[in-house]
């Protein structure tokens, strides 16, 4: 009865053979499982499925309401792992994690955990420890999926069946919402018995998903070891489930990669934000190279963002053995190089951590990340050396972490700004913001390339949660921008978080990025200027009152200042003075000048003369 204890998950009633029993106390004393199966596994899969039982505690039917899955990028109140093995880089991460979050440690031993954690000088007035069994160090597979009510109320936990046989890792869900006294909703009992595992899943946070083709055959009634108990899911069965457990209604799923033994899509695919993909990138022709080609097209040709929007492409070369092999020259083995890449990694708030391999790939993935994310501090921790190769064992740190949302999310999204042609100077501002307690104020930060403060302006409340705003600028440059959201009851939150920190997005607004500019004045009598006196010289030479009054002439190219007159006049007094404009006596613009022609010379000192042109 005491091994029983020690070795069968909580949620379980098991009735197994002796040999079973041996295996899962192999499990209890083994720290380091690999995170695809240990060699035993497979044959246990079937009867591991066949005894998977419901918790009391957990609830089995979909929420009955509307839900929301967080994406990886918004604000968390917690980051869990699991003290098994890698000692070395589970305290890098929970270093650089204790600043920003709570971290949660699933351990066995939490005195020694925390003297460990100590004697490293890492500060653990941030870390709890959640005494439980864990079977491997995987803690992105099997652990919990923050789900939110209506978007942004009631914060939830879902779980799915793990797709390994580790019965104490698979209970760590329940474990986790019974800790932090949240629901948990479990698709452990048909019609909506669902097997997965999260390093095969990203989110956009607003109803788009995407999974290798692994989701499709780890629920097909056979799974991928032809066993009798895996769930029997159509396709749409499957996005059925999901709809109704996460919220997702657009689930996007993909050819599985020749040499990715795991086919995890975190090991070569990263959402950065709503519009954007990290790729893993291999050179031509090699490796998992074609296949992520393939399926990165059939991602852009058929689907866009949640603004309607292509996904915005970055690649990241994917280091390759010392030797210079990639997984898949010859076969999947040391020789070739273990699959290494940078899209495993996690966001921990203001922070994002990735895995090291090599120094001189390293430097390249660190300024990739930097340049996308700006104001975020990018820390790597090295996966690869000697004594903590845990990419050897084909997973990195997005695989031995995962991440808990705050319980009161203030949601902002927003259609990044695109490169704007003066010839249509309006920029539209449109973002969705929302908070339980609703919101007070949005704000529109900007700024040219080169200042040093923002400029704020209130956008405007429309329906349905949409704020926006219409703006001109008068400079053409890089304008860099981020918006700040007041909720009701005085939540702050920035979007991009990093704001603060020197986070913001860009466009440029320059005539640089016009197509077929023709410069003809063409008046709108619609248009309104204020007549200030600020003159421009446009680019068809002519001088109008100011930038407004260009633009309301179809002018969007133009340079300060009158433009030069040319005239005949020797009148040496005369141009002692500088004009600025000649008009005639209607008052309208003269740009080229006539013999006899009666005019009105206005100078820069105030002062007007009246002028016959000989």
């Amino acid at each position: 009865m005491i091994i029983l204890e020690q070795c069968i998950m909580s949620r379980a009633v098991y009735i197994l053979s002796l040999v079973f029993l041996n295996i899962y106390c192999v499990f209890a004393q083994e720290k380091i499982l690999p995170k695809g199966f240990f060699e035993t596994e497979k044959q246990q899969m079937d009867l591991y499925l066949y005894n998977v039982e419901l918790n009391n505690s957990v609830i089995t039917d979909p929420p009955s309401f509307n839900v929301r899955t967080m994406a990886e990028w918004e604000e968390i109140q917690a980051l869990t792992i699991a003290w098994e093995g890698f000692e070395p880089i589970l305290t890098e991460i929970v270093r650089n994690a204790v600043d920003q979050c709570k971290v949660i440690i699933a351990c066995d031993s939490p005195a020694q955990v925390e003297s460990y954690l100590e004697n490293s000088n890492v500060e653990t007035s941030n870390v709890e420890y959640l005494n439980i069994e864990t079977n491997s160090i995987w803690m992105r597979d099997y652990g919990q999926n923050t789900i939110y009510k209506n978007d942004v109320d009631s914060l939830y936990l879902v779980d799915w069946i793990y797709n390994r046989p580790r019965p104490d890792d698979d209970s760590f869900p329940e474990a986790l919402a019974d800790n932090l006294d949240l629901d948990l909703y479990q698709n452990s009992v048909d019609p909506y018995r669902f097997v997965a595992t999260g390093g095969n899943f990203m989110s956009d946070g607003f109803g788009t998903a995407f999974s290798s083709n692994l989701i499709i055959n780890e629920n097909d009634g056979n799974g991928p070891y032809n066993s009798l108990n895996y769930p029997d899911h159509s396709e749409d069965d499957i996005d059925n489930i999901m709809n109704s457990f996460m919220g997702i209604t657009n689930y996007i799923k993909m050819p599985t990669l020749p040499f990715d033994g795991i086919s995890h899509i975190d090991m070569h695919m990263k959402l950065l934000d709503e519009e954007t993909l990290l790729i893993a990138e291999y050179p031509e022709g090699v490796s998992d190279g074609p296949q992520i080609e393939e399926n990165l097209n059939y991602i852009l040709n058929n689907f866009t963002t949640k603004w309607g929007t292509p996904f915005n492409v970055i690649r990241i070369p994917s280091p390759p053995s010392t030797s210079g092999a990639y997984p898949g020259s010859q076969s999947f083995n040391e020789i070739d190089g273990y699959y290494r890449t940078y899209t495993n990694a996690v966001f921990v708030n203001k922070t994002v951590i990735l895995p090291f391999y090599r120094e001189e790939y390293d430097t390249i993935a660190q300024r990739i990340y930097e340049e996308a994310l700006p104001g975020y501090n990018i820390v790597g921790i090295d996966c690869d050396n000697s004594g903590n190769n845990i990419i050897s064992l084909s997973g990195a740190i997005h695989c031995i972490t995962h991440t808990v949302g705050v319980n009161d999310p203030l949601l902002i999204s927003y259609k990044k700004i695109e490169d704007v042609c003066p010839n249509s100077p309006y920029v539209e501002v449109e973002a969705l913001v929302k908070h339980r307690s609703g919101i007070n104020e949005v704000l529109f930060n900007y700024r040219f390339s080169g200042d040093i403060d923002y400029t704020s302006v209130s956008m405007q409340a429309q329906n349905d949660d949409m704020w926006n705003l219409t703006m001109t600028f008068d400079e053409l440059t890089e304008i860099e921008y981020y918006i700040h959201a007041i909720s009701n009851d005085g939540k702050e939150q920035y979007r991009p978080m990093t704001a603060l920190e020197g986070g913001f997005n860009s466009f440029i607004y320059s005539f640089d990025v016009c197509e077929d500019y023709e410069c003809i004045e063409v008046p709108d009598p619609n248009c309104n200027f204020a007549t200030i006196w600020d003159p421009v010289c446009g680019c068809n030479n002519v001088t109008y009152v100011n930038s407004g009054e260009a633009e309301c002439n179809n002018i969007f190219e133009w340079v300060q200042g009158p433009c030069e007159i040319n005239t005949s006049l020797t009148d040496n007094d005369t141009f002692n003075k500088k004009i600025i404009q000649v008009i005639d006596l209607m008052g309208r613009r003269i740009n080229n000048l006539n013999s006899g022609q009666v005019v009105l010379f206005i100078f820069d000192d105030g002062s007007i003369e009246k002028k016959i042109i000989n």
